[in-house]
């Protein structure tokens, strides 16, 4: 036995270390240590609380974006699947409610009925309509992108910026629909958003140097199933995809910038908010035309 040999990280046993945290003395890998007021500390002790006066998240890890690092990367991801497979089962259970909730600009179900859509004031469309799915198929489908691409990314921006991204792309892609759409035709499903994500996950891939011809491939695939039809079965809604795709890239940007961190929370939420006016200002567009 090599009694020379450096202790194990304690989240990284493989790792050999002669840091230690300074609160708990657990031996720390650069990975995981934290540059504290004196030495470095371990994430569990910097999440309790770091001793100073100020916020337990103040020394906590960050992502690239400037998020907290979470015990779990991927939860708000796992959360969404979770929220679309539930109004799936609702929506099979509960007649009328895609109806209700799906997308629609002006809409008459029945001669003398009252008239529904967005255009009446039904704003909430905007957003339940990207919770929707009529299909086996359509829901499965946008769950398994949702993961593949929604996961890494999460963990790259954080829990709150993350779903500031799907928001927003959401929004931005029913805001296009709305827009280009006839207002009697339904649209539903959340790949309006997750092409939003795929958006941001360029800016991220480019930030970070990565190789982009496979997310470039990703991208354009992704775009040859929107617009080339497959027998005429399917009616996918390219302007769901193009609007999701625009928007997830602009607030991906926001995002993703380099920026003095004194001024990222400013550039970032300032993003948000003109992407969010954006969209606004085509909804309203649109309402005034069809009223």
């Amino acid at each position: 036995m090599d009694t020379d040999r450096l202790p194990g990280c304690y989240r990284h046993p493989d790792r050999d270390t002669g840091i230690t945290c300074t609160r708990c003395e657990r031996p720390i890998c650069p990975e995981c240590m934290i540059s504290a007021s004196v030495g470095f500390q371990c994430p569990e002790c910097v999440r309790g609380g770091s001793g100073t006066g100020h916020r337990p998240t103040a020394n906590a890890a960050r992502t690239i974006a400037g998020g907290v690092v979470a015990e779990d990367p991927q939860l708000v991801t796992k959360i969404l699947i979770g929220i679309n497979v539930a109004v799936f089962f609702a929506g099979l259970l509960v007649p009328g409610l895609v109806v209700q909730l799906g997308l629609l600009g002006r809409y008459v179900e029945y001669f003398g009925g009252p008239v529904q859509g967005v255009s009446t004031g039904e704003y909430h469309r905007l957003l339940t309509s990207v919770f929707l799915h009529v299909e086996w198929w359509h829901i499965i489908s946008n769950m398994i992108a949702l993961w593949v691409i929604g996961g890494p990314l999460e963990a790259a921006l954080g829990r709150t910026r993350y779903l500031a991204v799907y928001l927003l792309s959401g929004l931005g892609a029913s805001a296009l629909v709305y827009l280009l759409t006839a207002p009697n035709a339904p649209t539903v499903g959340a790949s309006g958003a997750i092409f939003g994500l795929l958006g941001a996950t360029v800016v991220l891939a480019r930030r970070l140097r990565y190789e982009m011809r496979p997310v470039i491939i990703m991208v354009v695939l992704m775009l040859v199933l929107t617009f080339v039809p497959f027998g005429g079965a399917v009616r996918v809604s390219w302007q769901a995809h193009v609007g999701g795709l625009i928007t997830g890239a602009l607030v991906g940007l926001g995002m993703l910038t380099p920026t003095a961190a004194k001024h990222r929370a400013l550039v970032q939420w300032g993003t948000c908010a003109v992407v969010f006016l954006l969209a606004a200002a085509l909804i309203m567009l649109r309402t005034a035309e069809l009223t």
